[in-house]
């Protein structure tokens, strides 16, 4: 839940100057807040994704590390799939938006725009090259979909939790087992979208492998087996890696506060 804060009167633009007297960065207070303040301002690496518009399937990641002379792209662009109906400000590192954009939901196929930061590592394998943190997943496991679970918006092992406690969820994370041989579970990674699990928010968000090119997902970014093994190799947690997803417009507007790649 989002509180509001109690109205307060315009600054002047005096007020303003003043307030910008020796800091670093400084912007109009009704824009977004001082970029040395950002709450992603030591990521070293950065996953990018843009899309078209809203309601586009599919979009553009570039990846990023940061120099002392600013971003420094990595590797070619790379085509992704995202959500089936577009995507939606999800829940993240970034501060809320009010620009009439869609707003994530349970179940409404669009995948999170924002900024959030990279989870662990899982897949199929019992072991894989990455320096993330790695879990392989069982018959057993299951990301909660269930908005009013307790474990709403987590990984689990029915075996610990117990079978009852993930009934419901349409997330089993060994598709091979579940659907067939389905490989998209096979290499992934945690996008951290609400990550205090605000129910009916958004769940079980991941960049993952596609089950063909192009193929939209209910949510997730998706693209072909080798980048995704690529990004295993690149991803340092020590750098503390973002991933960030926006419509080019969004992208445009947001770019210089954000301290995004230009």
């Amino acid at each position: 839940m989002t509180l509001r804060a109690r109205a307060s009167k315009p600054l002047s633009w005096m007020t303003i100057i003043l307030a910008c007297i020796g800091a670093t960065a400084c912007v109009h207070p009704a824009g977004q807040q001082a970029t040395q303040s950002l709450p992603w301002s030591n990521a070293g690496q950065m996953l990018l994704v843009t899309t078209a518009e809203w309601d586009a399937d599919t979009g553009t990641l570039r990846r990023y590390t940061r120099t002392p002379e600013g971003w420094r792209q990595d590797g070619n662009d790379i085509e992704v799939s995202v959500g089936r109906s577009g995507a939606a400000w999800g829940i993240g590192l970034h501060p809320t938006q009010d620009d009439g954009g869609p707003i994530k939901q349970e179940g409404d196929g669009r995948a999170p725009a924002g900024v959030f930061a990279i989870g662990d590592a899982f897949g199929y394998a019992g072991t894989a090259d990455t320096a993330l943190p790695y879990t392989q997943m069982q018959a057993s496991s299951y990301c909660m979909d269930v908005a009013d679970s307790p474990l709403y918006n987590r990984i689990v092992d029915a075996k610990v939790v117990g079978e009852a406690a993930v009934q419901g969820s349409t997330e089993p994370m060994r598709l091979d087992l579940h659907n067939m041989g389905d490989q998209r579970y096979s290499r992934g990674f945690v996008i951290r979208h609400n990550p205090q699990a605000v129910p009916g928010a958004g769940s079980c968000i991941f960049a993952h492998v596609w089950k063909a090119a192009g193929a939209p997902t209910a949510g997730c970014t998706a693209m072909d087996a080798p980048m995704m093994q690529s990004l295993y190799g690149w991803l340092q947690p020590t750098m503390h890696p973002v991933f960030v997803l926006l419509p080019d417009a969004e992208y445009e507007r947001l770019r210089a506060a954000w301290q995004l790649p230009g």
